[in-house]
């Protein structure tokens, strides 16, 4: 073979990143793709090989910046809980008393759920994340956070008389916030409040949230938080 097609051989062979790409499009084009999968095909449809397929890469392309599927299914995961905490701080920035920013927390958890159910469901996937990895922590706690606000609110916020409730106290009640709309919302994609895929069936889903969250965080008017 002359020198310069062996040369050209060598080049074609070495991993280097995609035509067409920068270093950081590469990254955003596989996270765009793994957000399609999950809402196409949920957590379970996700594979490395579909992720580079769809971003138009080789499938060794991943490897430059995530290494592995944990690896890119956690930065996916890292923006999923950054998001649901963002829509959690948004609703409890609105009027009301605190149970009702705690009400609209709860609405906004399960919507979030429903609106992007792929990316819901994956990131609570731990068996196929980087557990350890720092930023996913930071991530979780950030998100839990927006609740225990709320409830460091609400307890603080007790009519006079009443007990003042000690810190493990409100972690608890942030606890129970959390368990309950998660509960909820896993019951609901599973189909189990109504057709969750469709506009009518999440109205109806919605409603019976409502009640729900209204029967366990009542808005007292003889006792308000504010």
């Amino acid at each position: 073979m002359p020198r310069k097609a062996s040369l050209l051989a060598t080049k074609r062979n070495r991993a280097e990143p995609e035509p067409g790409y920068h270093h950081g499009d590469l990254q955003e084009a596989l996270i765009a793709a793994t957000e399609a999968i999950l809402a196409d095909q949920g957590a379970e449809g996700f594979t490395l090989r579909e992720a580079a397929r769809r971003a138009g890469v080789s499938p060794a392309a991943p490897a430059h910046h995530f290494k592995n599927a944990p690896g890119l299914l956690t930065e996916v995961a890292i923006r999923g809980y950054d998001a649901l905490g963002a829509a959690l701080k948004r609703a409890a920035a609105g009027k009301g008393s605190d149970h009702q920013r705690l009400q609209a927390q709860g609405l906004a958890y399960v919507g979030f759920a429903l609106k992007f159910p792929g990316r819901f469901q994956m990131i609570f996937s731990n068996k196929r994340l980087v557990a350890d990895d720092e930023r996913l922590r930071s991530a979780i706690k950030a998100a839990y956070r927006e609740f225990e606000i709320v409830v460091d609110d609400l307890i603080a916020k007790q009519p006079a008389g009443t007990p003042q409730a000690a810190p493990e106290q409100a972690r608890i009640v942030a606890t129970v916030a959390w368990s309950t709309v998660h509960g909820f919302a896993k019951l609901a994609l599973e189909g189990k409040f109504g057709a969750a895929e469709t506009d009518a069936g999440r109205r109806e889903i919605m409603a019976r949230l409502r009640h729900v969250l209204e029967y366990l965080w009542p808005v007292c008017p003889a006792r308000p938080d504010r």
